[in-house]
């Protein structure tokens, strides 16, 4: 282990159900962004190679994903949590060896975890970083207050932000989590979470253009559907308008798409319609995809803060902060906060109605900056950045002498 490793910057990885985010601190994008994937090795027939190293036979990210058609690609994440840690290590021996190309024993660690992660994950993940890479030291850090760490840094804070208080909306490629956090500390029993995220929009849109008969080839179905959503996708105000306007006007809302067909050459054309405002509207209408999960967003974020202490709910309704791609559609941060207002609002009209006093306005702001897809990360990277980071990780030596449950609580971080 380098003895000066404390004056390196550290490596900060934020692995989610869909993609990985990994990179220095001090950096204000991480150097990679890949899926959270790992090829399994090839057949035993199709390598009988004596001596071959058996254990760097596999891939990650887009190349495990350019393999998926000899190998098995395996997600070791699902909905948040890590559910095969034989992968996860792999995945991150890739990451830390051939992306970021750097000796893991130089450098000290910050991770990420989703809200009400198991003390026994946590514990895993120090065995994993201390024993087989031999990390110095390392955090975990949770991802909603990463995310408020992030909103900060891009000095699009409210009033509030500067105690690490707000409510995070937190929308990855599998699950969708809203996060009370009062004064750096989660507020465990009032998290919201559905498992409906970015990549039920993505089949959305892609159910949508299939119906509608566009000629999309079968094999790059999926992929073309993920670039819809992501590059023409917006929300509305109302759906219904929306659906008039699409119908008076398609010349200005129906776009056309081209690409190639891979295994033939062809050229195809497909149009792009309803399912720009239908496929993000799902978070705000969701019986339209799915019977099992029909609480609106803005509902679920607003039960969030109303079963919060009440001493915090002013704040935390004060600054609403979005992370993650499925929160980046043109809209989307106006559209939360006028229907959460809404049901604000009603909630004190229905409270104090025939009271002979006036209740005060509850004011709602959401807040949305440049960061906002890789929010977590960021929000690691100014943490990792500051002066307290490394008195705060949890060390080898630490480890050694009292074992994996040293790991189960990280000190709250006041000084960002």
């Amino acid at each position: 282990m380098s003895s000066d490793a404390h004056t390196r910057p550290a490596v900060v990885i934020d692995n989610g159900t869909g993609y990985t985010k990994m990179g220095f601190a001090k950096n204000v994008n991480p150097t990679h962004v890949i899926p959270t994937c790992v090829a399994e090795n090839a057949p035993a027939s199709a390598s009988k190679r004596r001596g071959a190293m058996d254990d760097l036979d596999f891939a990650i990210g887009d190349e495990a994903m350019a393999l998926s058609g000899s190998r098995d690609v395996r997600w070791p994440i699902r909905h948040g949590q890590v559910e095969n840690w034989e992968h996860m290590e792999k995945f991150w021996e890739a990451s830390i060896c051939r992306y970021l190309r750097c000796d893991p024993e130089d450098h000290y660690f910050l991770l990420t975890e989703p809200p009400l992660n198991p003390p026994e994950n946590r514990e895993y993940t120090a065995e994993i970083m201390f024993e087989s890479f031999n990390a110095p030291g390392m955090y975990i850090g949770v991802q909603a207050v990463l995310a408020l760490a992030a909103s900060i840094a891009s000095k699009k804070q409210s009033q509030y932000a500067s105690a690490l208080t707000g409510t995070v909306i937190d929308i990855g490629d599998g699950v969708t989590h809203v996060i009370p956090v009062s004064d750096g500390y989660v507020l465990g029993s009032s998290i919201k979470s559905v498992p409906l995220a970015g990549r039920d929009l993505t089949t959305f849109v892609q159910y949508l253009m299939r119906e509608r008969g566009e000629r999309v080839p079968p094999e790059d179905a999926m992929e073309v559907a993920r670039k819809v959503k992501e590059d023409y996708c917006y929300v509305c105000k109302d759906v219904v308008k929306e659906f008039l306007q699409h119908e008076r006007m398609p010349g200005e809302y129906v776009v056309q798409i081209h690409g190639v067909r891979g295994k033939t050459g062809d050229t195809w054309t497909a149009d792009v319609g309803y399912e720009r405002f239908l496929a993000p509207e799902v978070f705000f209408e969701p019986e339209i995809y799915s019977s099992d999960y029909i609480t609106p967003l803005p509902e679920l974020v607003h039960q969030a803060i109303a079963s919060s202490p009440i001493d915090t709910r002013r704040n935390l309704y004060g600054n609403i902060v979005l992370s993650g791609g499925s929160t980046m559609f043109k809209g989307f941060g106006k559209r939360i906060k006028r229907d959460v207002k809404r049901l604000v609002d009603g909630r004190i009209a229905a409270t104090t109605k025939g009271a002979t006093f006036e209740s005060k306005e509850v004011e709602v702001e959401v807040v949305t900056h440049n960061f906002q897809r890789t929010a977590v990360w960021f929000g690691g990277s100014v943490l990792a950045s500051t002066p307290g980071f490394y008195s705060s990780c949890v060390t080898k030596a630490e480890y050694e002498e009292k074992g994996a449950s040293v790991v189960r609580q990280n000190p709250v971080f006041r000084g960002i």
